[in-house]
Protein backbone atom coordinates (compact mmCIF):
# COMPACT_ATOMS: atom_id res chain seq x y z
CA UNK A 1 0.00 0.00 0.00
CA UNK A 2 1.48 3.35 -0.82
CA UNK A 3 1.88 5.45 2.16
CA UNK A 4 0.51 9.26 1.05
CA UNK A 5 -1.25 11.87 2.28
CA UNK A 6 -3.26 14.48 0.03
CA UNK A 7 -3.00 17.81 0.65
CA UNK A 8 -6.53 18.70 0.10
CA UNK A 9 -7.56 15.60 2.82
CA UNK A 10 -5.38 16.97 5.52
CA UNK A 11 -6.87 20.81 5.36
CA UNK A 12 -9.88 21.84 6.11
CA UNK A 13 -12.67 22.10 3.52
CA UNK A 14 -13.23 25.83 3.94
CA UNK A 15 -8.70 26.10 4.14
CA UNK A 16 -9.20 29.66 2.63
CA UNK A 17 -10.69 30.77 5.75
CA UNK A 18 -9.05 28.41 8.69
CA UNK A 19 -6.56 29.84 11.31
CA UNK A 20 -4.52 27.14 11.54
CA UNK A 21 -1.27 26.63 13.80
CA UNK A 22 1.17 23.76 13.85
CA UNK A 23 4.79 22.75 14.25
CA UNK A 24 7.36 21.73 12.07
CA UNK A 25 10.94 20.53 12.70
CA UNK A 26 13.66 22.26 10.69
CA UNK A 27 16.66 20.28 9.96
CA UNK A 28 19.93 20.96 10.26
CA UNK A 29 22.58 23.48 12.11
CA UNK A 30 20.22 25.64 13.96
CA UNK A 31 17.52 23.60 13.07
CA UNK A 32 14.48 22.35 15.76
CA UNK A 33 11.09 22.61 15.93
CA UNK A 34 9.02 25.87 15.00
CA UNK A 35 5.96 26.85 15.29
CA UNK A 36 3.79 27.25 12.07
CA UNK A 37 0.93 28.45 10.30
CA UNK A 38 -0.49 27.57 6.89
CA UNK A 39 -1.31 30.36 4.08
CA UNK A 40 -2.26 29.14 0.93
CA UNK A 41 -0.69 25.82 0.57
CA UNK A 42 2.49 27.23 1.94
CA UNK A 43 3.86 26.44 5.02
CA UNK A 44 4.99 29.44 7.05
CA UNK A 45 7.34 29.74 10.12
CA UNK A 46 6.41 32.10 12.64
CA UNK A 47 8.91 31.30 15.41
CA UNK A 48 9.42 34.91 15.87
CA UNK A 49 5.96 35.02 16.97
CA UNK A 50 6.51 32.73 19.91
CA UNK A 51 9.15 30.26 21.17
CA UNK A 52 6.52 27.32 21.87
CA UNK A 53 2.89 26.51 21.15
CA UNK A 54 2.41 26.32 24.66
CA UNK A 55 3.16 30.98 24.99
CA UNK A 56 1.48 31.20 21.49
CA UNK A 57 -1.68 29.87 22.99
CA UNK A 58 -1.68 32.34 26.29
CA UNK A 59 -1.80 35.54 24.23
CA UNK A 60 -4.29 37.62 24.89
CA UNK A 61 -5.85 37.41 21.42
CA UNK A 62 -3.66 34.20 19.77
CA UNK A 63 -5.95 34.26 16.72
CA UNK A 64 -5.22 37.59 16.14
CA UNK A 65 -1.68 37.97 16.50
CA UNK A 66 -1.70 34.47 13.96
CA UNK A 67 -3.12 36.40 11.66
CA UNK A 68 -1.02 39.33 11.72
CA UNK A 69 2.00 37.66 12.12
CA UNK A 70 4.67 37.91 9.61
CA UNK A 71 6.80 34.74 8.77
CA UNK A 72 9.13 33.28 6.69
CA UNK A 73 8.10 30.61 4.11
CA UNK A 74 9.28 27.12 4.35
CA UNK A 75 7.71 26.11 1.13
CA UNK A 76 4.71 23.63 -0.17
CA UNK A 77 2.42 21.86 2.75
CA UNK A 78 2.12 19.19 0.21
CA UNK A 79 6.20 18.44 -0.32
CA UNK A 80 6.37 18.71 4.08
CA UNK A 81 3.51 16.13 4.00
CA UNK A 82 5.38 13.83 2.05
CA UNK A 83 8.56 14.63 3.53
CA UNK A 84 6.86 13.40 6.61
CA UNK A 85 5.64 10.29 5.24
CA UNK A 86 8.42 9.36 3.65
CA UNK A 87 11.29 9.90 6.61
CA UNK A 88 8.46 9.76 9.59
CA UNK A 89 10.10 11.45 12.89
CA UNK A 90 14.29 11.75 11.82
CA UNK A 91 15.85 14.91 12.81
CA UNK A 92 18.00 15.29 9.56
CA UNK A 93 14.84 15.54 7.23
CA UNK A 94 12.09 17.93 7.73
CA UNK A 95 8.79 16.76 9.07
CA UNK A 96 5.51 17.74 10.79
CA UNK A 97 5.17 17.90 14.81
CA UNK A 98 2.04 17.24 16.66
CA UNK A 99 1.03 20.65 16.95
CA UNK A 100 1.45 20.95 21.00
CA UNK A 101 4.26 21.06 23.26
CA UNK A 102 4.64 21.76 26.27
CA UNK A 103 0.64 21.29 27.48
CA UNK A 104 -0.03 18.02 29.07
CA UNK A 105 -2.29 15.91 27.36
CA UNK A 106 -5.42 15.33 29.37
CA UNK A 107 -8.20 13.07 28.34
CA UNK A 108 -12.17 12.61 29.32
CA UNK A 109 -13.37 9.11 29.60
CA UNK A 110 -16.98 7.95 28.92
CA UNK A 111 -18.66 10.90 27.08
CA UNK A 112 -20.59 8.87 24.51
CA UNK A 113 -22.86 6.58 25.52
CA UNK A 114 -21.73 4.11 22.62
CA UNK A 115 -18.60 4.01 23.98
CA UNK A 116 -19.79 3.72 27.38
CA UNK A 117 -21.39 0.62 26.44
CA UNK A 118 -18.16 -0.85 25.13
CA UNK A 119 -16.54 -0.66 28.14
CA UNK A 120 -19.05 -2.19 29.80
CA UNK A 121 -18.58 -4.90 27.26
CA UNK A 122 -14.88 -4.64 28.47
CA UNK A 123 -15.06 -4.83 31.95
CA UNK A 124 -17.68 -7.86 31.91
CA UNK A 125 -15.78 -9.86 29.37
CA UNK A 126 -12.69 -9.19 31.06
CA UNK A 127 -10.53 -8.22 28.38
CA UNK A 128 -11.22 -11.44 26.19
CA UNK A 129 -12.32 -10.18 23.22
CA UNK A 130 -14.13 -13.47 22.21
CA UNK A 131 -16.39 -12.99 25.22
CA UNK A 132 -17.40 -9.67 23.97
CA UNK A 133 -20.42 -9.97 21.77
CA UNK A 134 -22.51 -11.94 24.04
CA UNK A 135 -22.07 -9.74 26.81
CA UNK A 136 -22.99 -6.94 24.28
CA UNK A 137 -26.63 -8.61 24.35
CA UNK A 138 -26.66 -8.98 27.80
CA UNK A 139 -25.74 -5.52 28.75
CA UNK A 140 -27.78 -3.69 25.70
CA UNK A 141 -30.73 -6.03 26.80
CA UNK A 142 -31.06 -4.17 30.08
CA UNK A 143 -28.97 -0.54 29.38
CA UNK A 144 -30.48 0.22 25.97
CA UNK A 145 -27.91 1.26 23.23
CA UNK A 146 -28.97 4.91 23.34
CA UNK A 147 -28.27 6.36 26.73
CA UNK A 148 -27.49 10.20 25.07
CA UNK A 149 -30.45 11.48 26.44
CA UNK A 150 -29.39 10.82 29.95
CA UNK A 151 -28.11 13.70 31.76
CA UNK A 152 -25.18 12.73 33.65
CA UNK A 153 -25.78 13.59 37.39
CA UNK A 154 -29.58 13.82 36.74
CA UNK A 155 -32.51 11.79 39.02
CA UNK A 156 -33.07 10.21 36.33
CA UNK A 157 -29.31 8.67 35.52
CA UNK A 158 -29.63 7.93 39.35
CA UNK A 159 -32.99 5.93 39.16
CA UNK A 160 -30.83 4.15 36.34
CA UNK A 161 -27.89 3.42 38.49
CA UNK A 162 -30.27 2.29 41.06
CA UNK A 163 -31.78 -0.29 38.27
CA UNK A 164 -28.35 -1.49 37.17
CA UNK A 165 -27.28 -2.39 41.03
CA UNK A 166 -30.02 -4.53 41.05
CA UNK A 167 -29.28 -6.59 38.04
CA UNK A 168 -25.93 -6.59 39.17
CA UNK A 169 -24.86 -4.83 35.88
CA UNK A 170 -23.60 -1.49 37.71
CA UNK A 171 -19.84 -0.43 36.44
CA UNK A 172 -16.96 1.72 37.39
CA UNK A 173 -17.67 3.24 33.74
CA UNK A 174 -21.52 3.77 34.15
CA UNK A 175 -20.34 5.58 37.31
CA UNK A 176 -18.33 8.35 35.46
CA UNK A 177 -20.61 8.00 31.99
CA UNK A 178 -23.87 8.87 33.87
CA UNK A 179 -22.97 10.25 37.73
CA UNK A 180 -21.75 13.23 38.45
CA UNK A 181 -18.02 13.42 38.06
CA UNK A 182 -16.55 12.98 34.70
CA UNK A 183 -13.54 10.90 34.06
CA UNK A 184 -10.95 13.15 33.31
CA UNK A 185 -6.63 11.14 32.91
CA UNK A 186 -3.36 12.15 31.67
CA UNK A 187 -3.31 10.82 28.26
CA UNK A 188 0.28 12.15 27.52
CA UNK A 189 3.27 13.85 28.95
CA UNK A 190 4.39 17.20 27.42
CA UNK A 191 6.19 16.59 23.98
CA UNK A 192 5.24 13.13 24.06
CA UNK A 193 2.67 13.08 21.06
CA UNK A 194 2.93 12.34 18.09
CA UNK A 195 1.35 14.81 14.68
CA UNK A 196 0.08 13.12 11.41
CA UNK A 197 1.99 11.40 8.96
CA UNK A 198 3.93 8.90 11.53
CA UNK A 199 3.77 5.63 13.03
CA UNK A 200 1.48 5.07 15.82
CA UNK A 201 2.16 2.65 18.74
CA UNK A 202 0.47 -0.36 19.93
CA UNK A 203 1.70 -2.26 22.81
CA UNK A 204 3.38 -5.28 21.63
CA UNK A 205 1.40 -7.59 24.53
CA UNK A 206 -1.78 -6.13 23.10
CA UNK A 207 -4.21 -8.67 20.89
CA UNK A 208 -7.32 -6.20 21.44
CA UNK A 209 -7.17 -2.64 20.91
CA UNK A 210 -8.70 -0.22 18.28
CA UNK A 211 -8.48 3.42 17.38
CA UNK A 212 -10.33 6.27 19.43
CA UNK A 213 -11.18 9.43 16.92
CA UNK A 214 -11.67 12.34 19.32
CA UNK A 215 -12.18 15.94 19.14
CA UNK A 216 -8.91 17.61 21.10
CA UNK A 217 -9.67 21.07 22.74
CA UNK A 218 -7.21 23.56 23.08
CA UNK A 219 -6.96 25.07 26.49
CA UNK A 220 -4.81 28.03 27.25
CA UNK A 221 -3.90 28.29 31.20
CA UNK A 222 -6.80 30.46 31.74
CA UNK A 223 -8.68 27.64 31.19
CA UNK A 224 -10.15 29.56 28.16
CA UNK A 225 -10.47 27.14 24.75
CA UNK A 226 -8.73 28.98 22.13
CA UNK A 227 -8.81 26.26 19.65
CA UNK A 228 -9.21 22.52 18.20
CA UNK A 229 -7.73 19.73 16.94
CA UNK A 230 -8.42 15.80 16.22
CA UNK A 231 -6.83 13.07 18.09
CA UNK A 232 -6.51 9.09 18.08
CA UNK A 233 -6.73 8.12 21.56
CA UNK A 234 -5.26 4.81 21.09
CA UNK A 235 -6.79 1.80 23.01
CA UNK A 236 -5.64 -1.45 24.27
CA UNK A 237 -9.07 -2.54 24.82
CA UNK A 238 -7.78 -5.95 26.71
CA UNK A 239 -5.31 -4.37 29.18
CA UNK A 240 -8.82 -1.91 29.97
CA UNK A 241 -10.83 -4.81 30.35
CA UNK A 242 -8.61 -7.29 32.69
CA UNK A 243 -8.51 -4.12 35.41
CA UNK A 244 -9.16 -0.49 35.22
CA UNK A 245 -6.20 -0.10 36.96
CA UNK A 246 -4.44 -0.71 34.10
CA UNK A 247 -5.64 2.33 32.57
CA UNK A 248 -1.88 4.01 32.34
CA UNK A 249 -0.44 0.66 30.38
CA UNK A 250 -3.84 0.42 28.34
CA UNK A 251 -3.60 4.57 27.44
CA UNK A 252 -0.12 6.25 27.61
CA UNK A 253 2.82 3.87 25.71
CA UNK A 254 5.19 4.84 22.97
CA UNK A 255 3.26 6.74 20.03
CA UNK A 256 0.04 5.91 21.67
CA UNK A 257 -0.87 9.95 21.57
CA UNK A 258 -1.54 11.72 18.16
CA UNK A 259 -3.26 14.76 17.48
CA UNK A 260 -3.26 16.73 14.61
CA UNK A 261 -2.78 18.03 11.58
CA UNK A 262 -3.14 21.20 12.91
CA UNK A 263 -4.89 23.64 15.74
CA UNK A 264 -7.54 25.10 14.42
CA UNK A 265 -7.50 29.03 16.35
CA UNK A 266 -10.98 29.97 17.19
CA UNK A 267 -12.04 33.45 15.17
CA UNK A 268 -14.96 34.82 13.68
CA UNK A 269 -15.31 31.71 11.17
CA UNK A 270 -14.94 28.87 13.81
CA UNK A 271 -15.60 28.66 17.22
CA UNK A 272 -17.07 26.48 19.97
CA UNK A 273 -20.37 25.69 18.50
CA UNK A 274 -18.56 24.06 16.08
CA UNK A 275 -17.08 21.80 17.92
CA UNK A 276 -20.34 21.31 19.37
CA UNK A 277 -21.80 20.19 15.74
CA UNK A 278 -18.78 18.78 14.74
CA UNK A 279 -19.06 15.26 12.53
CA UNK A 280 -15.86 12.79 12.64
CA UNK A 281 -15.02 10.32 10.58
CA UNK A 282 -12.82 7.40 10.94
CA UNK A 283 -11.80 4.80 8.46
CA UNK A 284 -9.23 1.86 8.64
CA UNK A 285 -7.76 0.21 5.90
CA UNK A 286 -5.72 -2.69 6.24
CA UNK A 287 -3.11 -4.08 4.34
CA UNK A 288 -5.41 -7.09 4.14
CA UNK A 289 -7.72 -5.36 2.20
CA UNK A 290 -10.19 -4.51 5.08
CA UNK A 291 -11.85 -1.63 5.45
CA UNK A 292 -13.69 -0.11 8.49
CA UNK A 293 -15.92 3.13 8.41
CA UNK A 294 -17.91 4.80 10.63
CA UNK A 295 -19.07 8.47 11.97
CA UNK A 296 -20.43 10.50 14.78
CA UNK A 297 -21.51 13.81 16.00
CA UNK A 298 -20.60 15.63 18.64
CA UNK A 299 -23.57 16.68 19.34
CA UNK A 300 -23.97 13.02 20.68
CA UNK A 301 -21.92 13.72 23.82
CA UNK A 302 -23.17 13.50 27.57
CA UNK A 303 -21.36 16.44 28.44
CA UNK A 304 -20.75 19.77 26.97
CA UNK A 305 -16.79 20.42 26.04
CA UNK A 306 -16.36 23.64 28.05
CA UNK A 307 -17.62 21.45 31.15
CA UNK A 308 -15.64 18.74 30.54
CA UNK A 309 -12.81 21.49 30.69
CA UNK A 310 -14.06 22.68 34.10
CA UNK A 311 -13.98 19.22 35.31
CA UNK A 312 -10.23 19.00 34.29
CA UNK A 313 -9.08 22.34 35.56
CA UNK A 314 -9.29 25.37 37.69
CA UNK A 315 -9.66 26.37 41.21
CA UNK A 316 -8.71 22.84 41.93
CA UNK A 317 -5.69 22.19 39.50
CA UNK A 318 -3.66 24.79 37.69
CA UNK A 319 -1.99 24.60 34.75
CA UNK A 320 0.35 26.85 33.62
CA UNK A 321 1.60 25.79 29.95
CA UNK A 322 -2.11 24.89 29.11
CA UNK A 323 -3.56 21.33 28.30
CA UNK A 324 -4.53 19.86 25.17
CA UNK A 325 -8.34 18.15 25.84
CA UNK A 326 -9.18 15.03 24.19
CA UNK A 327 -13.17 15.09 24.74
CA UNK A 328 -13.86 11.35 24.74
CA UNK A 329 -14.18 8.86 21.95
CA UNK A 330 -17.25 8.75 20.10
CA UNK A 331 -17.68 5.08 19.09
CA UNK A 332 -15.87 2.14 19.78
CA UNK A 333 -15.12 -0.09 16.34
CA UNK A 334 -16.93 -3.42 16.63
CA UNK A 335 -16.75 -4.48 13.21
CA UNK A 336 -15.64 -8.18 12.83
CA UNK A 337 -12.38 -8.92 11.41
CA UNK A 338 -10.62 -11.93 11.63
CA UNK A 339 -13.65 -14.07 13.04
CA UNK A 340 -17.54 -13.61 13.36
CA UNK A 341 -18.40 -12.65 16.70
CA UNK A 342 -14.28 -11.58 17.27
CA UNK A 343 -14.80 -8.04 16.67
CA UNK A 344 -12.56 -4.90 15.76
CA UNK A 345 -8.68 -5.08 16.49
CA UNK A 346 -5.60 -3.05 14.37
CA UNK A 347 -3.27 -5.32 12.66
CA UNK A 348 0.16 -4.33 11.94
CA UNK A 349 0.01 -1.61 9.07
CA UNK A 350 -3.50 -0.61 9.61
CA UNK A 351 -3.66 3.19 8.14
CA UNK A 352 -5.99 5.00 10.23
CA UNK A 353 -7.49 8.12 8.74
CA UNK A 354 -9.80 10.50 11.65
CA UNK A 355 -11.56 13.96 9.73
CA UNK A 356 -13.83 15.98 10.12
CA UNK A 357 -14.11 18.80 7.68
CA UNK A 358 -13.61 21.76 9.66
CA UNK A 359 -10.41 20.82 11.07
CA UNK A 360 -8.80 18.29 8.42
CA UNK A 361 -7.83 14.92 8.74
CA UNK A 362 -4.92 13.08 10.97
CA UNK A 363 -3.87 9.99 9.17
CA UNK A 364 -1.64 7.34 10.85
CA UNK A 365 0.10 4.07 10.86
CA UNK A 366 -0.16 1.61 12.93
CA UNK A 367 3.16 -0.62 14.22
CA UNK A 368 4.17 -2.32 17.88
CA UNK A 369 5.47 0.58 20.14
CA UNK A 370 8.93 -0.79 20.61
CA UNK A 371 9.19 -1.50 16.67
CA UNK A 372 8.58 2.62 16.29
CA UNK A 373 11.38 5.68 16.80
CA UNK A 374 11.41 6.08 20.44
CA UNK A 375 11.13 9.12 22.37
CA UNK A 376 13.97 11.17 22.77
CA UNK A 377 13.23 14.59 22.68
CA UNK A 378 11.65 16.07 25.94
CA UNK A 379 11.55 19.49 27.69
CA UNK A 380 15.41 19.37 28.54
CA UNK A 381 16.09 19.21 24.87
CA UNK A 382 13.69 21.29 23.99
CA UNK A 383 14.37 24.32 25.91
CA UNK A 384 18.43 23.96 25.33
CA UNK A 385 16.99 24.04 21.37
CA UNK A 386 15.30 27.35 21.89
CA UNK A 387 17.92 28.67 23.84
CA UNK A 388 20.53 27.97 21.30
CA UNK A 389 18.26 29.30 18.67
CA UNK A 390 17.76 32.87 20.80
CA UNK A 391 14.16 31.93 20.89
CA UNK A 392 13.69 32.10 24.54
CA UNK A 393 13.28 35.62 25.79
Amino acid sequence: MTKTIPLDQTLPADAERALLVGRAWLPGDGGGPALVTVRDGQLIDISALAPTMSALLAHADAAAAVSDAPGHPLGPLADWLASTVEHGPDTRQRHLLAPNDLQVVKAAGVTFAASMVERVIEEQARGDASLAEAVRQQVVAVVGDDLAAIQPGSPEAMQLKKLLLEKKLWSQYLEVGIGPDAEIFTKAAPMASLGTGVQIGLHPGSSWNNPEPEVVLAVNPRGEVVGAALGNDVNLRDFEGRSALLLGKAKDNNGACAIGPFIRLFDVHYGIDDVRSAVIRLTVDGEDGFVLEGSSSMSRISRDPLELVRHAMGAHHQYPDGILLFCGTMFAPIQDRDAPGAGFTHHLGDRVTIASDRLGALVNWVNHSDKIPPWQFGLGALMRNLAERGLLH
